[in-house]
C-alpha cells in the first residue's frame, strides 16, 4: 500500500491529516506492520492535552506494547472509540477506518516539522 500523499508523518511513525483547523491522527502501514496483530489500543479522553513528542497513548500487539507519541501539541476532540471493540482496525485500515484521535492544535508551527509523504517513505526504506 502506497503512502497516502498530502498527509503528514512523524518520526513515530503517526500520520496526521489536516482537516480545516483541526488534524486526524492515526500510525502508518509500515508501524502497524512492525507491530504485528494489534490487540489492543489506549488512547486519550476527549478534553486532554497532547505535547509533541509526548505518548498520548499505546497499542498492545501479540509481540509487545509501544507507546504512541504525540506528533503535535493540541486539544483532542474527538477519539474514535470504535478502535475499542476493534483494535484490529489498525491492521486493517491503518488510514481510514483506524484513525485514533482528532486535535484542535495549539501550536500551527509545528506541522512544519513534520515529515512530507515523500520523507517519510525515504526514512523508512532507509532502515
Amino acid at each position: 500500500m502506497g503512502l497516502p500523499k498530502n498527509y503528514l508523518y512523524s518520526k513515530e511513525h503517526e500520520w496526521i491529516k489536516q482537516e480545516e483547523g483541526k488534524v486526524r491522527i492515526g500510525i502508518t502501514e509500515h508501524a502497524q506492520s512492525e507491530l504485528g496483530d494489534i490487540v489492543f489500543i489506549e488512547l486519550p479522553e476527549v478534553g486532554e492535552e497532547i505535547k509533541m513528542d509526548e505518548p498520548f497513548g499505546s497499542a498492545e500487539s501479540v509481540k509487545t506494547v509501544s507507546e504512541l507519541y504525540a506528533p503535535l501539541s493540541g486539544k483532542v476532540v474527538e477519539v474514535n472509540t470504535e478502535l475499542e471493540n476493534s483494535p484490529e482496525l489498525v491492521n486493517e485500515s491503518p488510514y481510514e477506518k483506524a484513525w485514533m484521535i482528532i486535535v484542535e492544535p495549539t501550536n500551527e508551527a509545528e506541522l512544519k516539522e513534520l515529515l512530507t509523504d515523500d520523507d517519510y517513505d525515504h526514512m523508512i526504506n532507509e532502515i
